[in-house]
């Protein structure tokens, strides 16, 4: 869980969230277990008032550049202004099945 924790420390000093959901979803994708390559962020922040949905993953990728720069091979991201969640009801959105590998 170490790239785990480096992705949750990093997002909440820089972002400051409201609601951080970090889900490992590298065991859905082929490949050995226990490895931490694909991950889901669900994250509301007010630090995101005001930026378009590409200015939020151009920040939240600045932010992990050295973990998409090594382990990290796919980041799926669910990007919120607290106004935003509010009016969607709060539901956390769903992963696609992986259709890649065996």
């Amino acid at each position: 869980m170490q790239v785990e924790n480096a992705i949750r420390d990093k997002l909440t000093a820089a972002l400051a969230p409201e609601l951080l959901w970090l889900e490992n979803e590298s065991d859905r994708h082929s490949g050995p277990p226990g490895r931490e390559s694909h991950f889901k962020v669900t994250l509301v922040s007010a630090a995101f008032s005001g930026l378009s949905p590409v200015k939020r993953h151009q920040r939240v990728y600045t932010i992990l550049a050295q973990e998409k720069a090594g382990p990290v091979h796919a980041l799926a991201m669910h990007l919120y202004t607290p106004d935003e969640w509010q009016k969607r009801g709060e539901a956390r959105p769903d992963s696609p099945n992986c259709r890649g590998g065996s």
